[in-house]
């Protein structure tokens, strides 16, 4: 009997390999988080494809993981003390896969709580202001005419990357050594091209700080990897 027969988002997706960590998640800024920790810890895991589509994250089995019916979701058959654990919320699944490699959170106390610090700031600031700025600039809500909730959102975008630009200055990683808060942030700072083409309205280029961060993360190998965990559909 496998530790995964408990959790019945696996009658959806099943395993292959159920030793090891099953990630459920679609290459968006919040599900490439997890994925790109996976590949940095060298953790094996199994990708499974959960698109956003309501068949997917609404599904009996997907809520059975995450009743909030967003990815990324985990299921980890070595959880602790030896045991399965299931997993949602990208942050909290970031600081978990730390704890349990020890690795990407600093090497003391104060370490420690540097990287979280920079992880809630994604987690609150960045990740939900870029997101609304997507929204309104590229996606359905660029069609409103009045601009006031557009402006709203590319004049924060413009504030947080002043925060982070300053943070910077200096230092190649956020929090010291590179860290899960990297992971957590940049790969929001690369939907600015990636996917809104929003990178001139917010004035992305005159961060210079910020430009080079996301050059240095984006040359890493694990990043370019878990970029493309799971595989989008084709």
């Amino acid at each position: 009997m496998s530790k995964l027969d408990s959790f019945d988002i696996t009658k959806r997706w099943p395993s292959d390999n159920p030793d090891i960590i099953q990630l459920y998640s679609f290459p968006t800024p919040n599900g490439v988080k997890v994925s790109i920790a996976l590949e940095e810890l060298g953790l094996p895991y199994e990708a499974h494809l959960v698109t956003l589509a309501d068949a997917d994250v609404k599904s009996p089995e997907f809520l059975s993981l995450n009743p909030n019916n967003k990815i990324p979701a985990i299921v980890d058959p070595d959880g602790p003390e030896g045991e399965a654990i299931g997993l949602f919320e990208s942050g909290a699944i970031l600081i978990y896969l730390a704890e349990k490699t020890g690795r990407l959170m600093g090497t003391n106390e104060r370490e420690k709580y540097e990287v979280q610090k920079w992880l809630m700031f994604q987690m609150g600031g960045v990740g939900p202001m870029f997101g609304q700025l997507g929204f309104f600039f590229k996606f359905a809500g660029s069609e409103i005419e009045d601009p006031r909730p557009r402006n709203r959102y590319i004049n924060e975008v413009k504030r947080l990357l002043g925060v982070l630009d300053k943070q910077l200055d200096g230092r190649d990683w956020v929090a010291g050594d590179f860290s899960i808060a990297d992971i957590a942030i940049v790969p929001w700072l690369q939907t600015l091209e990636k996917f809104y083409g929003a990178q001139d309205v917010v004035g992305l280029y005159s961060f210079k700080n910020v430009v080079s961060y996301i050059e240095r993360f984006a040359a890493r190998p694990a990043v370019q990897a878990g970029w493309v965990q799971p595989p989008r559909p084709e």
